[in-house]
């Protein structure tokens, strides 16, 4: 009698979605997830005294999800995540959603998540986020991204001149911006020395 045979692990995973076996909801699953975890982290968020911009997870989120599912899943993760938002769904700070929010002053932010998922997700795949020295610098570079997108998004919206968006949407993230990508580094360099191991 044939049985039926499970389907394989990669040999060599390049990101750690890899190592979940290649079902056919797989990739589906997985942004699914990705979305719902940006927007869980999306609820933390700490108001920034004279600024739109609160601090918030979501970086950390982009981080995190562009580099165990790589590139394309990466990037898909935040473009669904828009649009989820652009229809009303509360998946941004504070529970909030609609075109509104997302055409907003922090509008810009979240559109730079796509091309920082991008970059994290096809450096990840290449392995740099296997090593804190390499991931680190990599999660900043890919936060960097964000701001420039998000900075000057948030000076044409709210009229400001770029020294009072750079005041109010750049400089108050610096440090957050390092504590996430060490985190993630930590998270990531972790996960991938279990699944060594498993």
């Amino acid at each position: 009698m044939a049985t039926a045979s499970m389907p394989a692990l990669p040999s060599r995973p390049l990101v750690l979605a890899d190592l979940v076996p290649a079902v056919r909801a797989r990739t589906a699953g997985l942004v699914a997830l990705g979305v719902l975890f940006t927007a869980l982290l999306a609820q933390v968020a700490v108001p920034v005294p004279g600024s739109p911009v609160p601090i918030t997870g979501q970086t950390l989120a982009v981080v995190l999800t562009a580099a165990a599912l790589g590139p394309v899943r990466g990037v898909a993760v935040q473009v669904v995540y828009i649009l989820a938002a652009l229809v009303g769904l509360p998946f941004y700070s504070e529970a909030s959603g609609g075109v509104d929010v997302v055409l907003g002053a922090t509008g810009g932010y979240v559109v730079g998540f796509i091309p920082a998922a991008f970059l994290i997700g096809l450096a990840a795949k290449h392995g740099a986020d296997r090593n804190p020295l390499k991931a680190i610098p990599l999660f900043i570079a890919g936060q960097a991204v964000i701001f420039a997108v998000g900075v000057p998004w948030l000076a044409a919206s709210a009229a400001m001149s770029m020294p009072q968006a750079l005041d109010a949407g750049f400089y108050p993230f610096i440090l957050g911006g390092i504590v996430k990508a060490a985190v993630a580094a930590a998270v990531l360099g972790t996960a991938w020395k279990l699944a060594r191991r498993s």
